[in-house]
């Protein structure tokens, strides 16, 4: 984020935490007209991604939560990956195209329609 925007989110708000990616939140100081209540927002401390907000502090985003619950991790649940979409690290399946585009037949498999037939 630019140095304007960290200055003004400063100035017409006040911080309320952090999270452990560095994402540091705030909170507007009134209520918006309009809106009926305080405004909530988020400056990510790398690129802008949405799928690095932790789930309590994205129910606080979005007024589900009066406060972010902050848990004990679990040793179950996985660290945040970055959405691979779009890169070659990306999901894809046995017949992809891009990883050798044979597919499996299957029962009554696909005839390509032919016009005069």
């Amino acid at each position: 984020m630019s140095a304007l925007q960290r200055w003004l989110s400063g100035f017409s708000g006040r911080q309320v935490g952090t999270d452990s990616a560095g994402n540091v939140y705030f909170e507007s100081r009134r209520d918006y007209r309009g809106y009926g209540r305080k405004r909530r927002w988020v400056i990510y401390a790398g690129p802008a991604e949405a799928t690095v907000v932790p789930p309590e502090w994205h129910g606080w985003l979005h007024h589900t939560t009066a406060a972010p619950l902050e848990r004990p991790r679990l040793p179950w649940i996985k660290e945040h990956r970055p959405n691979l979409t779009g890169t070659p690290h990306a999901y894809r399946p046995k017949g992809h195209d891009l990883v050798g585009g044979q597919r499996a037949p299957t029962a009554g498999d696909y005839e390509a329609w032919t016009p005069g037939s």
